[in-house]
């Protein structure tokens, strides 16, 4: 969901105004980046298909797609866990994404792909996503640690980093827990507060 926020700002950067193809990064400075940066935007809709996936809601989804887009060159549709969108749902929105207006975006989250309809996902470009690896998510902590002024020694930082388990929401939320006790951050700390043991130790248990 962060990437599709991130592709939208993409789409409407004033950079890429006038390209279809070879995108370039956002600027960040223009003006629709600063108001999708500031979570603004009425033409950036995110819809959480778990508590809308009724089809009544998607059926509105697509009576409004139709209308051209307010502040931005495109107007977005962010449909998170779009699994969730129920058969009566997706055979709603088939129709819209086989022929979507030029003025829209529809971005599908899923972290079950296998349960969206063959029929929904043959008519979308698929973009998987791997799980962080320790030392990615280590780069990702330390600028969250450089940044907050943190103490934290680089054994937490790995049982933090692997406790989050490729998951860079769940290392944050970690490091902001552990971060509220106040003073130094270290690997005694991190096994007494979450109760975890590295791999290196079960790897130790398993041998033996």
């Amino acid at each position: 969901t962060s990437t599709a926020r991130i592709l939208a700002q993409v789409i409407n950067c004033e950079k890429n105004s006038n390209l279809d193809k070879n995108l370039q990064e956002a600027c960040g400075e223009c003006e629709s980046c600063k108001m999708l940066m500031a979570g603004g935007g009425v033409d950036v809709i995110e819809i959480d298909a778990a508590s809308n996936g009724l089809v009544d809601d998607i059926r509105d989804l697509r009576d409004k797609v139709r209308l051209a887009p307010i502040q931005l060159k495109k107007k977005i549709y962010i449909i998170d866990e779009v699994h969730m969108v129920s058969t009566s749902g997706f055979n709603a929105l088939l129709k819209t994404l086989e022929e979507p207006p030029s003025h829209a975006v529809f971005i599908l989250c899923t972290t079950e792909a296998h349960k969206v309809p063959e029929t929904i996902s043959s008519r979308c470009s698929k973009v998987s996503f791997t799980r962080a690896t320790i030392s990615e998510m280590m780069e990702a902590l330390q600028r969250v640690i450089d940044a907050e002024r943190l103490s934290v020694s680089g054994e937490a930082m790995a049982a933090i980093a692997e406790v989050a388990d490729g998951s860079f929401r769940e290392g944050h939320k970690v490091l902001e827990q552990l971060a509220g006790f106040g003073g130094e951050i270290n690997e005694e700390l991190v096994k007494k507060t979450l109760g975890v043991i590295g791999r290196s130790s079960v790897k130790k248990i398993i041998g033996n």
